[in-house]
């Protein structure tokens, strides 16, 4: 079953994933290119800090202005 909710200040795989708009593997990717790093969680269901998901969120949006 799937985590439903993560640490105060924190985001399940899931929000994550729905935050930035991009798929599972996507989301692999960027944790193993470093751009993004899990915060807790366990092995399978990983946690993610706010804070560094809306960073993220806010340089895609501006790469994609520009």
């Amino acid at each position: 079953m799937h985590q439903l909710y993560a640490r105060p200040g924190h985001l399940t795989a899931a929000q994550t994933r729905q935050a930035l708009g991009i798929s599972a593997g996507a989301l692999r990717n960027l944790v193993l290119r470093k751009q993004l790093q899990r915060t807790g969680g366990s092995p399978r269901y990983p946690e993610f800090a706010a804070a560094d998901v809306a960073a993220l969120a806010a340089k895609r949006a501006q790469r994609k202005s520009a």
